[in-house]
């Protein structure tokens, strides 16, 4: 077993015991479960789930691994992650390197609805792990809503964000799972686009649309620091812990009273002040400062140089530009700092989409 400490100060400390399971071993139904009238559909289901952003915690003091919540802000890119299902008789079949955490959801989903017949599934990912743009909780969430869709959508999709937000696991090296941090901020985000506040214990808060018609573009600074695993854990719930007991009233204030008259006149000039301040306070700093100074020095360029909207995503090391300006104009600012651009996108306003593909093949 691995012990983990966390401090959140000189009288806080506690110790986290992760004790990594077989998937499938350890499910939270919520309530949820029961006998649903499942009426399966020949053929195929296939949810796309956008990426997103996540801007920053609002309180690392509210959750932790067996603990959903925290709250949050982030947003929704069009980048793409797509889970396609199908029925079989019994067999689970799963065509994705990250079995394990598939695996599990799947048997979560089950047992929630009575399913006792078998998938068929085939995963494809935006293939940018670990940098702060949500590849697994994207996943997660096309996973539920296309084995939702090919049983006739016995949950609707609050139902599945919250399932999932309380079974949220990362796979362990000996193919076990053992359960990790989750806000709720990615899966709400790629459920319904745009921008999204979410409260504790997953509450989504609020939720508009973002930046539509502007650029959005990522880079990935290069860092020496992991953003996963032990690393991430001792990020998050030390020094971040202790740095949001000071900013998270700050926080929330900068989200109630600034961000959301921001976005209902969409004035991003001011969302993107209000980000920026927020890169400087309690847990974000902490996860900016992770990777060192440089990415603060660079970030602060960019936003000299005019850049409406500069923010690291999560765990980072990932920036996010948001910007009237061409890709062009934006690479001649980043390129003197040793940065390119990774990703050129905009902001997904839509939210998950499921398609279906009859057993002959037609949409």
């Amino acid at each position: 077993m691995v012990k983990m400490k966390i401090r959140g100060g000189d009288l806080d400390l506690v110790e986290y015991e992760f004790q990594p399971f077989s998937p499938g071993e350890v499910i939270h139904s919520l309530g949820l479960e029961k006998d649903y009238k499942l009426t399966p559909i020949k053929g195929r289901a296939k949810a796309i789930a956008p990426g997103r952003i996540h801007l920053t915690v609002l309180d690392m003091n509210r959750f932790a691994p067996n603990r959903p919540g925290g709250g949050g802000v982030g947003y929704a890119l069009q980048i793409y992650c797509s889970a396609e299902v199908e029925c079989t008789p019994s067999e689970v079949v799963i065509d994705y390197s990250r079995e394990p955490i598939i695996r599990h959801f799947v048997e979560v989903f089950r047992k929630t609805v009575h399913y006792s017949g078998g998938f068929r599934i085939v995963i494809k990912d935006h293939e940018k792990k670990h940098v702060g743009l949500g590849s697994t909780g994207s996943v997660l969430l096309a996973l539920g809503h296309a084995m939702n869709a090919i049983l006739g959508s016995p949950l609707s999709s609050e139902q599945i964000r919250i399932l999932l937000g309380h079974n949220y696991v990362e796979e362990t090296e000996d193919g076990r799972v053992t359960n990790g941090f989750e806000t709720g901020v990615g899966p709400a985000a790629a459920t319904y686009g745009g921008m999204v506040i979410m409260g504790d214990e997953l509450a989504l808060v609020y939720r508009h649309r973002f930046a539509e018609g502007k650029n959005v573009f990522i880079t990935i600074p290069p860092t020496v620091v992991s953003s996963a695993g032990r690393t991430e854990f001792d990020l998050l719930m030390n020094r971040a812990r202790n740095l949001d007991y000071q900013d998270r009233e700050l926080k929330a204030y900068l989200l109630l009273m600034d961000l959301i008259p921001a976005l209902e006149r969409d004035d991003l000039k001011k969302i993107g002040e209000i980000i920026w301040e927020i890169e400087f306070r309690g847990s974000k700093r902490a996860e900016v400062e992770h990777h060192g100074f440089e990415i603060y020095r660079q970030m602060s360029l960019l936003r000299e140089a005019g850049l409406e909207f500069v923010g690291m995503s999560s765990v980072g090391p990932s920036i996010a530009i948001v910007t009237d300006r061409s890709r062009d104009e934006v690479a001649s600012l980043i390129e003197p700092l040793g940065l390119n651009i990774a990703i050129e996108t905009k902001v997904d306003n839509e939210g998950l989409k499921i398609e279906f593909q009859g057993a002959d093949g037609s949409a």
